[in-house]
């Protein structure tokens, strides 16, 4: 089953969404990526579920094919976006599940339109424990471009060769091939300034997500949340600096905070879950959407 690709004009600037089955089919469940990712690394996931389901995945403003606005800092404004997307898009409530930034997006897009989100997975989300936020680290401020993840690469000639560059380097050589080859396949996009490809979500653009990651506290609006929550935790040990994704950042106890919220705690992976394990990510949703069977 092939995507359709569409465009929603949020209010920030134009987003690209891709949508698999028809709406109306039974259930529908909205999916969100991580910082730095895109919409169609859910390809894989997607295609260990029931494929008579409907499914939507954005691309959220600054990655893949949507919008670049200056900043990502803002995360509240990346759900402000989805918000409306689901306003004006989502005939019905959905299932959403989001991980890692799209899994705070879930959860705040959750509470801006409740009623169109029925049930939550939220997948590994950078929530961080409450001192996290409260400490103000030093990263707070300061310039994205002298962040790590600013230097990465983004001049490329084609995905294959981007996917060979990656396939024997950690995290991705951790990832299952199919996955890193949609990241690299649909994260790219025609280089603004010339010639070849550069990644849909700039190095520059990504660092500021990253380094916005502490301003936003998610604390004052997560006992908001109304509809049955589920957080999936990767594992859990001493995280060596901010950028050490193979443990957690999400916080421990982040399900205590959502009433009624369900703890699941895979300790055997790393944060990049739908990456390593899509078909055991995709049984735990088919159990969460039809919990009787």
């Amino acid at each position: 089953m092939q995507p359709v690709e569409h465009r929603f004009a949020a209010p920030g600037g134009e987003l690209c969404w891709f949508e698999w089955g028809k709406a109306g089919a039974r259930p529908t469940l909205l999916l969100l990526h991580a910082t730095g990712f895109h919409a169609r690394c859910w390809d894989a996931t997607i295609k260990a579920l029931p494929q008579d389901w409907h499914f939507i995945a954005l691309d959220l403003r600054g990655h893949g094919r949507s919008y670049r606005p200056d900043s990502l800092s803002d995360w509240l404004a990346t759900a402000d976006d989805v918000a409306a997307f689901a306003q004006a898009e989502l005939s019905k409530p959905v299932f959403a599940i989001g991980h890692s930034m799209g899994g705070y997006v879930a959860a705040r897009t959750a509470v801006l339109a409740p009623d169109k989100i029925s049930d939550m997975l939220l997948v590994d989300p950078v929530m961080m424990t409450l001192e996290t936020y409260t400490a103000e680290p030093g990263n707070l401020g300061g310039n994205p471009s002298d962040h790590p993840v600013a230097r990465r690469r983004n001049a490329w000639e084609s995905a294959e060769q981007m996917t060979g560059h990656f396939a024997n380097r950690e995290p991705y050589s951790k990832w299952r091939p199919d996955v890193l080859a949609d990241y690299c396949q649909y994260g790219l996009v025609p280089a603004q300034g010339g010639e070849g490809l550069e990644l849909g979500c700039p190095p520059v653009l990504e660092a500021s997500a990253y380094m916005g990651s502490w301003r936003n506290n998610p604390y004052g609006w997560l006992g908001d949340i109304a509809c049955p929550t589920t957080v999936l935790r990767a594992r859990n040990a001493e995280r060596q600096g901010a950028m050490d994704f193979s443990i957690s950042p999400t916080a421990p106890d982040l399900a205590t905070h959502i009433a009624g919220a369900t703890d699941i705690h895979w300790n055997e992976v790393s944060h990049f879950i739908p990456m390593e394990e899509p078909d055991r990510l995709a049984a735990l949703i088919q159990t969460l959407v039809n919990p009787g069977n």
